[in-house]
Protein backbone atom coordinates (compact mmCIF):
# COMPACT_ATOMS: atom_id res chain seq x y z
CA UNK A 1 0.00 0.00 0.00
CA UNK A 2 1.34 3.24 -1.13
CA UNK A 3 2.47 5.59 2.24
CA UNK A 4 1.01 8.42 1.69
CA UNK A 5 -2.39 6.47 1.23
CA UNK A 6 -1.83 4.59 4.65
CA UNK A 7 -1.23 7.92 6.20
CA UNK A 8 -4.15 9.42 5.00
CA UNK A 9 -7.01 7.14 5.87
CA UNK A 10 -5.18 6.59 9.44
CA UNK A 11 -5.60 10.49 9.94
CA UNK A 12 -9.00 10.01 9.26
CA UNK A 13 -9.86 7.33 11.06
CA UNK A 14 -8.18 9.24 13.74
CA UNK A 15 -10.15 12.29 13.75
CA UNK A 16 -13.29 9.90 13.53
CA UNK A 17 -12.52 7.71 16.53
CA UNK A 18 -11.90 11.02 18.22
CA UNK A 19 -15.46 12.58 17.34
CA UNK A 20 -16.55 9.26 18.26
CA UNK A 21 -15.86 9.05 21.71
CA UNK A 22 -15.15 12.17 22.66
CA UNK A 23 -17.17 14.90 21.02
CA UNK A 24 -20.63 13.13 20.37
CA UNK A 25 -20.96 11.92 23.79
CA UNK A 26 -20.87 14.79 24.80
CA UNK A 27 -22.79 16.17 22.44
CA UNK A 28 -25.51 13.54 23.27
CA UNK A 29 -25.13 14.11 26.91
CA UNK A 30 -25.67 17.81 26.06
CA UNK A 31 -29.17 17.08 24.14
CA UNK A 32 -30.90 14.26 27.18
CA UNK A 33 -29.81 17.45 29.88
CA UNK A 34 -32.68 19.32 27.59
CA UNK A 35 -35.58 17.37 27.86
CA UNK A 36 -38.08 15.62 26.16
CA UNK A 37 -36.01 13.30 23.14
CA UNK A 38 -38.64 12.63 20.76
CA UNK A 39 -38.93 16.75 19.97
CA UNK A 40 -35.21 17.32 20.31
CA UNK A 41 -33.43 18.02 17.60
CA UNK A 42 -30.25 17.86 18.94
CA UNK A 43 -30.45 14.59 20.30
CA UNK A 44 -31.39 13.13 16.60
CA UNK A 45 -29.10 15.05 14.52
CA UNK A 46 -26.14 14.16 16.96
CA UNK A 47 -27.19 10.42 17.02
CA UNK A 48 -27.44 10.53 13.42
CA UNK A 49 -23.72 11.60 13.13
CA UNK A 50 -22.52 9.55 16.03
CA UNK A 51 -24.41 6.53 13.26
CA UNK A 52 -22.73 7.99 10.08
CA UNK A 53 -19.23 8.09 12.01
CA UNK A 54 -19.69 4.77 12.55
CA UNK A 55 -20.73 3.53 9.27
CA UNK A 56 -17.52 5.75 7.54
CA UNK A 57 -15.18 3.91 10.39
CA UNK A 58 -16.47 0.74 9.43
CA UNK A 59 -15.76 1.77 5.39
CA UNK A 60 -12.69 3.06 6.49
CA UNK A 61 -11.23 0.08 8.57
CA UNK A 62 -12.40 -2.46 6.04
CA UNK A 63 -10.31 -0.73 3.25
CA UNK A 64 -7.20 -0.60 4.78
CA UNK A 65 -7.59 -4.12 6.12
CA UNK A 66 -7.58 -5.11 1.98
CA UNK A 67 -4.70 -2.37 1.20
CA UNK A 68 -2.59 -4.28 3.68
CA UNK A 69 -3.44 -7.06 1.62
CA UNK A 70 -1.91 -5.98 -1.71
CA UNK A 71 1.24 -7.98 -2.40
CA UNK A 72 3.59 -6.10 -5.21
CA UNK A 73 5.05 -9.13 -5.89
CA UNK A 74 1.79 -10.33 -6.90
CA UNK A 75 1.76 -7.45 -9.68
CA UNK A 76 2.44 -8.68 -13.21
CA UNK A 77 5.95 -7.44 -14.44
CA UNK A 78 4.84 -7.36 -18.17
CA UNK A 79 1.51 -6.38 -18.42
CA UNK A 80 -0.78 -3.27 -17.16
CA UNK A 81 -1.56 -4.15 -13.33
CA UNK A 82 -1.53 -1.09 -10.04
CA UNK A 83 1.10 1.20 -10.49
CA UNK A 84 1.79 1.09 -14.05
CA UNK A 85 2.06 3.95 -16.51
CA UNK A 86 0.17 2.97 -19.85
CA UNK A 87 0.15 5.32 -22.77
CA UNK A 88 -3.22 4.29 -24.79
CA UNK A 89 -3.96 5.25 -28.48
CA UNK A 90 -7.87 6.54 -27.71
CA UNK A 91 -9.88 6.00 -31.81
CA UNK A 92 -12.61 7.21 -30.37
CA UNK A 93 -11.16 10.36 -29.91
CA UNK A 94 -8.53 9.59 -31.82
CA UNK A 95 -5.49 10.78 -29.40
CA UNK A 96 -2.85 9.41 -27.38
CA UNK A 97 -3.72 9.88 -23.03
CA UNK A 98 -1.46 8.55 -20.64
CA UNK A 99 -3.55 6.83 -17.32
CA UNK A 100 -1.65 6.03 -14.27
CA UNK A 101 -3.25 3.08 -12.63
CA UNK A 102 -4.04 4.06 -8.40
CA UNK A 103 -6.06 2.83 -6.23
CA UNK A 104 -9.57 4.76 -5.87
CA UNK A 105 -8.38 7.07 -2.76
CA UNK A 106 -5.71 8.40 -5.21
CA UNK A 107 -8.16 8.23 -8.48
CA UNK A 108 -8.19 11.93 -10.16
CA UNK A 109 -9.27 11.89 -13.39
CA UNK A 110 -8.33 15.35 -14.71
CA UNK A 111 -4.72 14.61 -13.86
CA UNK A 112 -4.70 11.20 -15.66
CA UNK A 113 -4.63 8.64 -12.37
CA UNK A 114 -7.28 6.35 -12.66
CA UNK A 115 -8.44 3.73 -10.42
CA UNK A 116 -7.98 -0.09 -11.25
CA UNK A 117 -11.55 -0.58 -10.14
CA UNK A 118 -12.91 2.03 -12.70
CA UNK A 119 -14.14 1.16 -16.09
CA UNK A 120 -11.37 2.16 -17.73
CA UNK A 121 -8.85 0.79 -15.11
CA UNK A 122 -10.46 -2.29 -15.17
CA UNK A 123 -10.53 -2.67 -18.69
CA UNK A 124 -6.56 -1.84 -19.05
CA UNK A 125 -5.42 -4.40 -16.22
CA UNK A 126 -3.86 -7.30 -17.67
CA UNK A 127 -3.27 -5.58 -21.09
CA UNK A 128 -0.01 -5.63 -22.80
CA UNK A 129 1.59 -3.50 -25.40
CA UNK A 130 -0.28 -3.98 -29.11
CA UNK A 131 -3.68 -5.39 -27.11
CA UNK A 132 -6.70 -3.38 -27.40
CA UNK A 133 -9.06 -2.82 -24.36
CA UNK A 134 -12.83 -2.07 -25.03
CA UNK A 135 -14.24 -0.04 -22.77
CA UNK A 136 -18.25 0.39 -22.51
CA UNK A 137 -18.99 3.90 -20.81
CA UNK A 138 -22.03 5.58 -20.93
CA UNK A 139 -21.10 7.34 -24.15
CA UNK A 140 -20.91 4.32 -25.74
CA UNK A 141 -17.71 1.88 -26.31
CA UNK A 142 -14.33 3.12 -26.75
CA UNK A 143 -11.47 1.06 -27.59
CA UNK A 144 -7.96 1.75 -25.76
CA UNK A 145 -4.84 0.24 -28.38
CA UNK A 146 -1.80 0.06 -25.20
CA UNK A 147 1.18 2.11 -27.10
CA UNK A 148 3.64 1.96 -24.50
CA UNK A 149 3.88 0.46 -20.42
CA UNK A 150 5.61 0.96 -17.32
CA UNK A 151 5.05 -1.39 -14.70
CA UNK A 152 6.18 -0.20 -11.08
CA UNK A 153 8.57 -3.03 -11.01
CA UNK A 154 10.23 -0.76 -14.37
CA UNK A 155 9.50 2.61 -12.43
CA UNK A 156 11.20 0.87 -9.36
CA UNK A 157 14.40 -0.32 -10.95
CA UNK A 158 14.64 3.30 -12.91
CA UNK A 159 14.26 4.71 -9.34
CA UNK A 160 16.97 2.40 -8.03
CA UNK A 161 19.28 3.04 -11.08
CA UNK A 162 18.72 6.93 -10.39
CA UNK A 163 19.36 6.55 -6.94
CA UNK A 164 22.64 4.51 -7.42
CA UNK A 165 24.10 6.65 -10.17
CA UNK A 166 23.81 9.82 -7.87
CA UNK A 167 25.14 8.25 -4.95
CA UNK A 168 28.34 7.31 -7.46
CA UNK A 169 28.48 10.71 -8.80
CA UNK A 170 28.41 12.08 -5.48
CA UNK A 171 31.07 9.84 -4.39
CA UNK A 172 33.25 10.92 -6.93
CA UNK A 173 33.49 14.50 -6.09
Amino acid sequence: MPEHIKKQLLAEIAILEHELQHELPAEIKKAVAMGDLSENAEYHMAKQRQDFVNARLGQLKKRMAELSLVNLTNIPRDRAGFGSTVVVFDSTKDEEIVYRLVTSEESDVSKGLISTTSPIGRGIVGKRVGDIATIVTPNGKRELEILKLTTIHDEAAEAEATDGTSAAGAEQQ
